[in-house]
Formats: structure tokens, C-alpha cells, sequence
């Protein structure tokens, strides 16, 4: 979007030669409109950009447009985005039809999409499998769609990796979750009445969202285990305190990531986890499969053999569970085993979460808006072509590959 930034005077050379003539002249830059939504999603809580950071995208040279409430249930008031030089409008549809950037956590939907500019840029955490009529929709509008779950695993996306600052929301709440619903105290107690031994916490998958979940446990008193296909986190969950379950297996892989474990890696899982499983008080489970269903971990029969008031806390619930019984979103009972498949969790904590996020997507923008305060021409950066999904209405294709990550 064409602004008039400011005027500017100098000689003309054609003529200074000769007279003392100077000329004025309009200097005009593009200026990207960046729209931030409300989520629609009932249970999404968060928000894309919050007060603190509009300062820094005018710096950057773009304006801000808020729909009116967006941040209301992350607990930032609409008078605190006008007051930071936000923009503040009604109707969602202008904010649609007027952006450059549009900032959506969950995207848009189908009917939206028809509102939107020919080459609006949308980002979010954006996942088009199995959508093909949200996908269609997007190509046939002309749009670029970056979705921040592929952001790739190196040192200078550390800043933007929102999978990570959320995933470690995750593992904090899911030991929450699990200390509120165990019928056992997770400290060790001194009282008059005896001593309460502490509860056993076992996390499995030692990525950001478990060595959070330990750290809390670990906080609140409890004695943790923890399991991980790739030896070296074992390091990391001994520095946290946490007794790291040794396995011959070694399946680290390259990114950040783990690779698929062979059948006989498997059974050798299968009988070291089954011992820690029966022992524990509260599980947590962390193992996920970028565009694939979340390995089973723990199967019905390890079940069976756990204490009763047990409560597994399964993470991966949105992508099938790492329990065999997990239903995503919902909480159920077996053997008087509590299993739950929490959905969102970060939306449960959603002031912190929605900072956290907003500094992902700002360190993200820093990329796609030049120095100038307009739209990068091109997205040549190896960071925004790993998650770049669409690109002016190209459908671009992408492969997680045969890696599983453990979030």
C-alpha cells in the first residue's frame, strides 16, 4: 500500500548550473498493512501480535490493524493496542480486503478467503493436509500462505520457532493437569501424621515440551523418569534432576529430530517402558510426527498393569495419541486409569502464550518486510522457503520426510 512518508528538497542539476532553482519532491514508499484477527475458534484464547511489539512493527516501517477484541480473551484490551498506534476497525472483512499481511493463528476459513486481495500474505500455524478445499480456495484467490509449524530446526530460527515456545507451554500444563487430577500429593511431606512419600512422574519424549514437563515436575517435588529414543537428551533430562531411562537405542537424526525406530527397536521400547509405565503415578507423553499420526507408546495392556488413580496426560492426542486409548479432546477412564487428550493447552495459559507467539511472529516479519517497510519481492531467505506453503497462489509442496519429532 502506497504512503506518503515524507517531503524532500534538493537541487535539480539540470538547472543549478544556472539559477538557484530547487525542486520538491513526494517521496513515496510501500507501506505493509499488517491485519491481526480475532480467533474464531472457541477454545483459542491466544493472539497473534500483542501491545508491547506494535512499536516495534512501526519501526520496521508497516502499520497495524486490529479487528476490535482480538485480544480481549488473552486479556489485552483494545485500548492498549489504539494507545500502542494500532489501527482499531469493526469489520473483520475490511481488515480482510485491506491487508498485505493478514495474522491468523488458525488461518482463515473458506467464506473469508473470498474477501481477501489477490497476493494478501497469510501466516499462522497453518496445516492444509487433508483441506483440499481450504488449499483450493487459496491458489484460486492468489494468496501466500506461510505456516509457521514447518519452521526448520537452526540456530537462526530459534527466535521464530513457535512450536517450541508453545510446546513448552504444553509440557507446564500438562504436569498441572496431572498433579490436579492424581489422588496423590506430588512432594514429599513431613507431617504429624507421617510421612507422604512423593509422587513418580515418567515423560516420555525429552524434547521442549517434555524437559518443561520435567522441570515442573521436578518444581512441584515429585520423582521423575524420563524416556527418549535419542541418547543424547539424556544429558539434558539429568541436568534437570530427572533419572533418564538408558536404552541401547540411539535413533537421532538430523534437525532437532528422531527417526522411525525398526521393529526390533520397537520390542526393545515396548519392555523398557512397560516397567517405568506400571510404576508411575502420572504420565506424560510428548512424541510427535510432523503430517503423520503420533507414535503408540503406551498400548492397553501396559494399562492394565498401572495403580489405580493413575493419570496419563497424552500430548500427542491431536495426531491419534502416544496411548492406545487416547481420544483427542477428550478424558477417559480404564482399569481406574485416567487418560486424557488435552486440545491447545497453550490457550489455557493465553496472556504469556500470545507474547510468547507474537515475538515468534515478529522476529518472522523481520524477514518478509524490507528496510523500507514494504513486502519482501522475493522469499529467497531459507527460512521462509521451509514454510512456505503457497506462493501467489502456487501450491507448494512439502514433505516432513520419515523423521519423528519429539515436541
Amino acid at each position: 500500500m502506497l504512503r506518503i512518508l515524507f517531503l524532500r528538497y534538493h537541487a535539480n542539476p539540470l538547472f543549478e548550473h544556472y539559477t538557484n532553482q530547487y525542486l520538491w519532491e513526494f517521496v513515496l514508499l510501500m507501506v505493509a498493512r499488517i491485519g491481526v484477527l480475532r480467533e474464531t475458534d472457541a477454545s483459542e484464547n491466544r493472539v497473534s501480535m500483542v501491545p508491547d511489539l506494535i512499536g516495534k512493527l512501526s519501526a520496521m516501517g508497516a502499520e497495524v490493524v486490529m479487528e476490535k477484541g482480538a485480544g480481549s480473551s488473552a486479556h489485552f484490551m483494545d485500548s492498549e493496542y489504539s494507545s500502542a498506534g494500532a489501527e482499531l476497525v469493526e469489520e473483520r472483512r475490511e481488515i480482510l480486503g485491506s491487508s498485505d499481511v493478514i495474522l491468523a493463528i488458525h488461518g482463515l476459513d473458506v467464506d473469508e478467503i473470498k474477501n481477501v486481495r489477490k497476493g494478501t500474505i497469510l501466516i499462522g500455524m497453518i496445516n492444509l493436509q487433508g483441506k483440499d478445499e481450504l488449499s483450493n480456495s487459496m491458489t484460486s484467490a492468489g494468496m501466500t500462505v506461510f505456516s509457521l509449524n514447518l519452521m526448520p530446526r537452526i540456530s537462526r530460527a530459534q527466535t521464530m520457532d513457535v512450536l517450541s515456545s508453545q510446546s513448552s507451554i504444553s509440557g507446564y500444563r500438562a504436569v498441572l493437569l496431572g498433579a490436579f487430577h492424581s489422588p496423590r500429593l506430588f512432594p514429599m511431606l513431613t507431617t504429624a501424621a507421617g510421612t507422604v512419600r512423593p509422587a513418580k512422574v515418567l515423560v516420555i519424549g525429552a524434547g521442549v515440551a517434555g524437559l518443561m514437563a520435567i522441570a515442573t515436575a521436578r518444581r512441584l517435588g515429585a520423582v521423575v523418569e524420563a524416556y527418549d529414543i535419542r541418547k543424547t537428551a539424556g544429558e539434558d533430562v539429568r541436568s534437570l534432576g530427572a533419572r533418564f531411562l538408558e536404552t541401547e537405542i540411539d535413533a537421532r537424526a538430523t534437525g532437532g529430530y528422531a527417526r522411525e525406530l525398526t521393529p526390533e527397536e520397537k520390542n526393545q521400547q515396548t519392555d523398557l517402558i512397560a516397567d517405568a509405565v506400571s510404576g508411575a503415578d502420572v504420565i506424560i507423553t510428548t512424541a510427535s510426527v510432523p503430517g503423520r499420526k503420533a507414535p503408540v507408546i503406551i498400548s492397553r495392556n501396559m494399562i492394565q498393569r498401572m495403580k489405580a488413580g493413575s493419570v496419563i496426560i497424552d500430548l500427542a492426542a491431536d495426531t491419534g495419541g502416544n496411548c492406545e486409548i487416547t481420544r483427542s479432546g477428550e478424558t477417559i477412564i480404564e482399569n481406574d486409569v485416567m487418560v486424557s487428550g488435552p486440545n491447545n493447552l497453550p490457550s489455557e495459559v493465553p496472556y504469556q502464550a500470545s507474547q510468547m507467539y507474537a515475538r515468534n511472529v515478529l522476529s518472522f516479519l523481520s524477514l518478509l518486510i524490507s528496510r523500507e517497510g514494504g513486502i519482501a519481492g522475493s522469499f529467497e531467505d531459507e527460512i521462509l522457503q521451509a514454510c512456505l506453503l503457497i506462493n501467489n497462489g502456487k501450491l507448494i509442496t512439502k514433505s516432513h520426510g520419515t523423521e519423528v519429532s519429539k515436541s
